[in-house]
């Protein structure tokens, strides 16, 4: 059995099922009215990127870098004002989204811990 998270998700379906949960969230739930802000009006941009991205993240196909090269994810989002709220808000979207998701709680506690760091490192902003 593969320890590739990729694969453990259930491949591009299960991200893209996942990404599209999470952005659905961000634009229902007035919890993450912080982080929807942040966003373009409409979000099929972004939900493109993330799930390209998180492919190839997780171990998949390099689909975001086949497009726009290397992420440069610190880079590209320096322009947003990413403080712990905004990190907070983004890992609780996507936290909720995989619970609403029934993903394996071993799987869903890796990527947690995963994310967590990926959105920590994101910030610019003190608080």
């Amino acid at each position: 059995m593969s320890d590739i998270p990729f694969e453990l998700l259930g491949g591009e379906p299960a991200v893209r099922q996942l990404v599209d949960r999470f952005y659905d969230l961000m634009d229902l739930e007035p919890a993450y009215a912080g982080l929807r802000a942040l966003h373009p009006q409409t979000l099929e941009g972004s939900r493109d990127k993330l799930h390209w991205f998180l492919c190839g993240w997780l171990g998949g196909p390099q689909l975001y870098v086949e497009k726009f090269g290397h992420p440069r994810l610190r880079a590209r989002h320096l322009p947003y004002a990413i403080g712990i709220a905004e990190r907070d808000q983004w890992l609780a979207c996507m936290n909720q989204a995989m619970r609403e998701l029934g993903l394996d709680a071993s799987i869903s506690a890796r990527l947690a811990e995963s994310f967590f760091g990926t959105a920590d490192w994101m910030r610019n902003k003190g608080a």
